[in-house]
């Protein structure tokens, strides 16, 4: 609750300064000034620094200059500043710490991946994450003894509609099977559509043609 409180306090002024106010740079800004008395306080060359550095040199003075314009139309907060500047700085050191372990997790899923299958990233649109997905979804490739077998796993088949005599002229695909894969598969082709020259040039003629995203 006391986290809350503090974020509200500086919430509609924060919010306007950052795209992304989780980003890397608000968030070394929060845990340095968790309060707007902590921002107002630090000097707009210290705040120019400290900017410029979390952002690789993307901010500099005038966002230094943004931010301390913004401070100064806030309330601020006006009893408990320790309690307030923990609660802030807590979630978003537990952010980054899990930020960590999931970059260290991408890490060694990279690593086993090439030692099972180096193949599956070669395909456009497929890196490592979506390579991992695709393999241990699938399992043992062998199973499928037809493409059109692994095509239903994935529910990428097309599903028919039809009641009594009537047939729908619609096609769906049929969604069964692993969510997971078909997601994956999606999300790589997606990529591919707009990455990949030859994938690109057939994704555009399709559109042309009506289809649908």
């Amino acid at each position: 609750m006391l986290a809350l409180l503090a974020m509200c306090c500086i919430s509609n002024e924060y919010e306007s300064l950052f795209s992304d106010t989780f980003g890397v740079t608000s968030k070394e800004l929060l845990l340095q000034c968790p309060t707007p008395d902590d921002l107002f306080a630090i000097s707009t060359r210290k705040l120019t620094t400290l900017l410029n550095k979390a952002s690789r040199g993307r901010f500099g003075e005038e966002k230094a200059k943004e931010v301390r314009s913004a401070v100064a139309d806030t309330f601020g907060v006006g009893f408990a500043k320790n309690a307030f500047a923990f609660q802030i700085r807590q979630p978003i050191e537990q952010l980054n710490f899990t930020e960590t372990q999931i970059e260290e997790l991408d890490e060694q899923i990279s690593h086993l991946l090439k030692q099972v299958n180096q193949v599956i990233t070669t395909i456009p649109g497929i890196g490592d994450t979506f390579g991992a997905i695709i393999v241990s979804e699938i399992g043992d490739i062998h199973r499928f003894d037809a493409p059109n077998k692994l095509v239903a796993f994935a529910g990428l088949d097309v599903k028919v509609t039809q009641s009594g005599e009537f047939s729908g002229t619609k096609q769906h695909i049929s969604k069964r099977g692993s969510p997971y894969l078909r997601r994956a598969i999606w999300l790589a082709a997606n990529r591919a559509a707009f990455c990949d020259p030859i994938l690109s040039e057939y994704y555009q003629s399709l559109k042309a043609r009506g289809k649908h995203h």
